[in-house]
């Protein structure tokens, strides 16, 4: 095959070998299909590779005729035949499984399982998924299931197909105004005894919490807070982990919600964190961060100089975490000094040289 001068257009600009799935692009240029949904959805490009074009559409019109002359001409060469490319995944595609999976109960679990086995064959799939009426109806099975007081296995499959989703912030916030029991229903999932359910329901909790309104975060009820903080207690994975103090970042700035998730448990179970010598560095720092938002508030204060080892713990994470935990750890001390000073808390201060490390700092001193 060495000798053999190959047509030039019978190569794929990208990769420069046969095209065995030819599709023309918007801009009219053809390429293999799987280079070309490399460029577009892996690399996250939005422009043509060979004319820098901006794409009018992600369209990928399948070149057929141009795919049997190289057919035909891997046959008469003596060339290894180039296959017939199998059908891709299309949004009719998707539509049609999710129109059995309505039309009655008994196919949704199967119709949820062929859209998972969907999701995690490809970007290009996941992107199909993302745009088509199927989050919709993924998003309206875990609703239901807060009515129903359960996360049965189509939940458990709504659930890790949304959790491979990279679901638009418009998406998220029309979810949410779509199904008033959305964020119920995740937070009750919090509380069930399936650890990849109560992951994957938290991972989309996060995600919908750094998009919705403040008026709707402020809304929130305190069960959310008491479903954040078991999994922080539960430690299920540092995925899990990270995601809770994520959640709790995004909902702690508005409203009542510090107290909310004070009166919660978030302070003890953020100071276990940093007494925890074994976590990373970025889950002390995000630790810190909500702590100093909870300081802001009379209860969030009450806990941390309720906690035997609260402020000791504070304390100590300065210098050990980064520069903006050193920064939200002297926060939290000055706002424990200034506002919940007794004479037992000054002393504990001074004795763990947080007091030492508040003066340094305010006369603008390095640690």
């Amino acid at each position: 095959m060495a000798e053999l001068e190959i047509p030039s257009y019978f190569l794929c600009p990208i990769s420069y070998q046969i095209m065995k799935d030819p599709v023309t692009l918007s801009t009219g240029i053809t390429y293999d299909r799987s280079s070309i949904q490399q460029w577009i959805f892996a690399g996250k490009h939005d422009t043509c590779p060979v004319t820098n074009q901006l794409l009018s559409s992600r369209d990928l019109t399948p070149n057929h005729t141009l795919r049997r002359l190289i057919q035909a001409w891997c046959v008469a060469n003596a060339v290894e035949r180039v296959p017939t490319p199998r059908q891709p995944i299309d949004r009719a595609h998707i539509a049609r499984i999710v129109d059995k999976a309505r039309s009655s109960t008994q196919f949704q679990l199967s119709c949820l399982q062929q859209l998972k086995s969907i999701a995690s064959e490809s970007e290009i799939n996941r992107s199909c998924i993302e745009n088509s009426e199927a989050v919709e109806f993924l998003a309206s099975v875990v609703s239901i299931s807060g009515n129903n007081n359960g996360c049965d296995d189509s939940v458990n499959e709504a659930l890790e197909i949304l959790s491979k989703l990279q679901i638009s912030d418009q998406a998220l916030i029309d979810l949410v105004s779509r199904f008033d029991d959305l964020i119920d229903s995740l937070t009750k999932i919090l509380n069930q005894s399936n650890h990849t359910s109560r992951t994957n329901a938290l991972i989309l909790l996060k995600s919908i919490v750094q998009v919705i309104s403040p008026a709707r975060l402020m809304a929130v009820r305190e069960d959310l807070f008491l479903g954040v903080v078991k999994m922080l207690r539960d430690k299920i994975s540092i995925k899990a982990t990270k995601s809770a103090l994520e959640t709790l970042i995004g909902v702690c700035s508005w409203g009542r919600n510090r107290i909310k998730a004070s009166r919660s448990g978030a302070v003890h179970v953020l100071i276990e964190i940093l007494i925890d010598c074994e976590n990373e560095r970025r889950v002390n720092e995000m630790a810190l961060v909500v702590l100093d938002k909870l300081s802001s508030c009379a209860e969030g204060r009450a806990e941390i100089v309720k906690h035997a080892a609260g402020i000791a713990a504070v304390s100590r994470s300065i210098l050990r975490v980064s520069a903006t935990g050193n920064e939200r750890a002297v926060r939290v001390l000055w706002s424990v000094a200034r506002y919940s000073a007794t004479a037992a808390v000054v002393q504990e201060m001074m004795q763990v040289g947080a007091v030492a490390k508040l003066k340094r700092r305010r006369w603008g001193g390095r640690f």
